[in-house]
């Protein structure tokens, strides 16, 4: 069942699909300055040093004296490293402000063996996807820590110009998993990382949910397609087809009412939204107003923020039952060393930054490029940091998620589930097997044709000539 009462055209249309994929690449709205243009690092901050080790790294970044410019970007001084974002369009800084205190930090400890971290932001403003990567391609040694709603638009252009990626999140199929790229997060084309949620929820939870569950989405390319792949995952653990499945413009709507109705009318008992979590904020309020309740929400990962509770409220927080899968990645409200150097750090080089799921992955992503290109030494070369991190095979970012194995593209194993109460985020009852995780998660390979995330042979090159 699909609604058309919201169709939009043209240049409208561009806009309200691109506000869409902001909102679920783009968590949290947390400031600390316009975040444009290049970050500012290296700056020594004040206060006491900060010790190099994070959580079970030790000596992240160190001092020495480096000599001679092995590579695009890298001198004896620095390292240009360009890190992708939304920002020009989202308003939204957390992968600026990652790179901001993470290489911040790094460089008081010495940089990578002397060469201090000089992030660009490549501000892609939602659909300059190209035109960024083509900067980063005549001048950055690597890509880091980044970003983009539209990011498949500019893989075969990086892949062209051999620029690795480590980036903090990625969104569309071509991209995610793509040649010269290493993700901290589990990632193999034709799976779903949203399986055990379900299974879990549907299975365990809340098995009566199974034949009466709705999914709302913004209306964009990328949201259609993560509506289809969930549909195929959904009956792969047993549910059946969706009993409501509606889109909404990405502008918003002035009266959520008819959503609400049409959810309560149909009975549904599961909700999945694909889509910006204020916007699912203005729907709860209205369900909660008329006082109907599913069994559960699932709020999309990137809700996982202080701004959904914010913006959501205590009534309807303390009424509806919001879940969020952070995929294997350690909740900010569990206490843990690498949770707590990490909150530490913010602290002192970005003061009132929040600290998002996409800011979490993206700053396992820098630890993964400063550890791999300080064991690379003087030599710097983008082949020698790409194959280094492409070695580690439980890799934990120093404990801010679980040991994933970065040499092969495999599906997501462990995950947790985080449940918005009225005083935060709080850990739901999911029965994690590992720690703070589950690590029991199915994959079953998804039948449908979402396409496949681009090679090196797409773009006419190979390894041979990556250095």
């Amino acid at each position: 069942m699909r609604s058309t009462r919201f169709r939009r055209r043209g240049r409208t249309r561009a806009i309200a699909a691109a506000t869409i994929v902001a909102g679920l690449l783009a968590a949290g709205c947390g400031r600390s300055g316009d975040g444009g243009g290049e970050a500012e690092a290296g700056q020594p901050a004040s206060g006491p040093p900060m010790s190099a080790d994070f959580g079970d790294l030790t000596q992240v970044c160190r001092p020495g004296t480096p000599t001679g410019s092995p590579a695009q970007g890298v001198t004896e001084d620095d390292i240009q490293v360009g890190v992708m974002s939304d920002i020009g369009f989202s308003k939204n800084p957390e992968f600026p402000d990652a790179a901001k205190v993470f290489t911040s930090w790094c460089n008081d400890a010495g940089g990578i063996n002397g060469r201090k971290l000089k992030p660009v932001t490549r501000d892609v403003k939602m659909n300059e996807v190209r035109q960024r990567v083509i900067d980063a391609c005549r001048e950055d040694f690597a890509l880091v820590g980044g970003g983009a709603g539209y990011d498949g638009l500019g893989t075969k252009d990086r892949l062209s110009c051999l620029l690795p990626d480590f980036p903090g999140q990625t969104t569309q199929t071509e991209n995610q998993g793509s040649d010269l790229q290493v993700s901290v997060q589990s990632v193999a084309a034709g799976y779903w990382p949203k399986e055990g949620l379900y299974n879990w929820l549907l299975k365990e939870a809340h098995p009566d949910s199974k034949s009466a569950i709705g999914i709302i989405l913004g209306d964009s390319a990328p949201t259609r397609v993560m509506r289809d792949k969930t549909i195929e995952t959904l009956r792969a653990v047993g549910a059946d087809a969706p009993i409501y499945i509606d889109f909404y413009p990405a502008a918003g709507v002035s009266d959520w009412t008819p959503y609400a109705q049409a959810l309560k009318d149909k009975k549904a008992k599961g909700l999945i939204w694909l889509g910006d979590f204020r916007n699912l904020a203005k729907l709860e309020q209205v369900m909660t107003t008329m006082q109907y309740k599913p069994d559960w929400i699932d709020t999309h990962s990137n809700s996982y923020s202080p701004d959904f509770i914010d913006v959501a409220g205590r009534e309807t927080l303390a009424f509806q039952n919001n879940l969020s899968d952070i995929g294997g990645f350690h909740p900010l409200e569990i206490p843990g060393p690498a949770v707590q150097d990490l909150k530490d750090l913010y602290a002192k080089y970005a003061p009132g930054a929040r600290i998002t799921y996409p800011a979490l992955k993206a700053f396992s992503a820098w630890l993964l490029f400063a550890k791999s290109a300080v064991a690379c030494g003087n030599d710097l070369t983008r082949r020698c940091v790409y194959e280094t991190a492409g070695k580690e095979t439980s890799w934990t970012g120093g404990g801010l998620q679980a040991p994933t194995d970065l040499s092969q593209k495999l599906p997501v194993k462990c995950h947790n589930v985080l449940h918005a109460t009225p005083d935060g985020w709080r850990a739901a009852d999911f029965r994690p097997t590992d720690g703070v995780y589950r690590c029991d998660a199915p994959a079953t390979r998804l039948t449908g044709d979402y396409g496949q995330p681009f090679t090196l042979a797409d773009v006419g090159k190979s390894m041979d000539e990556f250095r």
